[in-house]
């Protein structure tokens, strides 16, 4: 296929073709396209219904197969959830010590004074190695053997959108490829009636309902057939995807037919990759009208498995998402991505951490003791994560303000070594200080356990080969790979 997409393209380049202007522009855009003929062939080759990535082979073993990124949207503290901290608690109330703040970057607290806020709720020990955890997540607790906590993460922004673009993308700046766009980018996807990266969001009850912007998951300088899709677990799944009265599957079938032939027709003039992806998207989405449907119909599970997860048929929540996010991996999304909105807790936070762990609690536990008991969770990675962490610092005398410089995520399955802690803050939990964990760090551990080089994998843009890890020396966390 390529060879014969390069010998079309040079001789087009040769003579041109009739009815076709030739300028400037459309010489250089030809030319252009000429030289990546790789790429093309590649998208051609999943518009006629293969789903391969542009890694045909890969450097390293792979230990995951998918990756499911549960994204706690709004920067969850983790001085209320998994990073216990006893001397901030006996510092309640007392000024917090400049030493820890002077010079430092503050969002919403700076230049006011400073009161160190202890932990609002007990934490207890789980696991074989007795770690601890807030007492609001027993059901995690239960399963924390298979759990590994990463308390020293960082990261570099301090403001939901740019922070929620950093973790997605490794980028503050919007236009780049998110994480979800780099692996099927890289891998291609597992299913022929699935795109390879699904999105789905949840509200839960405390009803911050702060937008997620869809460049998050956005395909940035990539094929735009890598970008993520937004599926709905409440009403229509995806918008205007069903077929208009009258109708039926013969007649859509019959345009797509008649508008796939006319875009290749348009391709074999012009060249623009575009139109390839342009070709895939109208067939993946016809596809999908038989797919989706049934995907999204969790009521085939059954009693046992709805009891498991805590939800109920066409709730929207974050539990229905975590069963539909293994139902997806089952059929082989390659890159699952859920939001569960209404962290920023600015004030009230012992009332809504408290809310927001009864949303999530069951949920994550039956994930991963679902995908443990169908022998997935060897080749699912899970990655629970939030933008930012919160402050030790009290804001408005009942809430924490964004930090940047602690948080906690953690990580399950596909050779993750579970029932561990990796890192450490210091003893207020204002700033990582033992084997600290950057974004960059997060992202390579994640492409690693794919089977992928994060310093190999690159795709070349404006002159530069852009990578999801940048340049700044991004390591891979080994000491919690099994």
């Amino acid at each position: 296929m390529t060879t014969d997409l390069q010998n079309s393209a040079f001789a087009a380049a040769a003579q041109p073709q009739q009815g076709l202007l030739w300028r400037r522009r459309s010489f250089l855009t030809q030319g252009a396209h000429g030289l990546g003929l790789a790429a093309l062939g590649s998208l051609w080759d999943r518009a006629q219904g293969a789903s391969g990535g542009v890694l045909k082979a890969l450097p390293l073993p792979p230990r995951a197969k998918r990756v499911i990124w549960l994204t706690m949207a709004g920067g969850p503290s983790h001085l209320e959830t998994f990073d216990p901290k006893p001397r901030l608690a006996q510092m309640h109330g007392q000024p917090m010590p400049e030493s820890f703040t002077k010079g430092q970057q503050l969002a919403q607290l700076q230049g006011q004074k400073l009161t160190c806020f202890g932990p609002q709720h007990p934490f207890a020990r789980f696991g074989r190695n007795q770690v601890e955890i807030c007492a609001l997540f027993p059901q995690i607790g239960s399963v924390i053997d298979d759990i590994c906590l990463i308390r020293s993460m960082s990261t570099e922004a301090i403001n939901h959108d740019p922070a929620h673009m950093f973790m997605n993308t490794g980028s503050q700046i919007a236009g780049r490829p998110s994480m979800g766009s780099w692996v099927t980018y890289g891998l291609g996807c597992l299913s022929s009636d699935l795109p390879g990266f699904v999105v789905l969001t949840s509200l839960g009850k405390g009803g911050q309902n702060q937008p997620i912007a869809a460049r998050q998951w956005s395909s940035g300088f990539l094929p735009t057939r890598h970008q993520g899709v937004q599926l709905r677990s409440r009403g229509e799944p995806v918008l205007y995807l069903d077929n208009p009265s009258g109708i039926n599957a013969q007649r859509q079938m019959a345009d797509v037919q008649a508008i796939s032939a006319l875009n290749r027709q348009h391709q074999a003039e012009v060249f623009d990759p575009e139109i390839a992806t342009r070709i895939a998207q109208y067939e993946m989405a016809f596809a999908m009208q038989g797919s989706v449907p049934d995907l999204m119909d969790i009521r085939a599970e059954g009693s046992r498995s709805l009891e498991l997860y805590g939800c109920s048929p066409g709730d929207g929540s974050f539990a229905a998402n975590c069963l539909l996010a293994r139902r997806l991996a089952e059929r082989g999304v390659r890159f699952i991505q859920l939001y569960h909105k209404d962290w920023d807790h600015h004030g009230g936070i012992k009332e809504g951490v408290a809310l927001k762990a009864a949303e999530i609690d069951r949920a994550c536990k039956a994930l991963i003791v679902d995908l443990k008991q169908r022998g997935m969770l060897e080749e699912t990675l899970i990655v629970w994560a939030g933008e930012f962490g919160r402050t030790p610092m009290s804001q408005g005398g009942s809430g924490r303000d964004h930090h940047n410089k602690a948080m906690t995520v953690w990580m399950a399955g596909a050779g993750v070594r579970g029932g561990m802690v990796h890192g450490a803050t210091d003893e207020l939990g204002y700033a990582a200080v033992q084997d600290p964990v950057s974004v960059h760090d997060l992202h390579a551990t994640m492409l690693h356990q794919l089977g992928i080089d994060h310093q190999a994998f690159s795709h070349r843009f404006q002159g530069l080969d852009a990578r999801l890890t940048g340049v700044e020396g991004a390591r891979v966390i080994k000491p919690i790979l099994s």
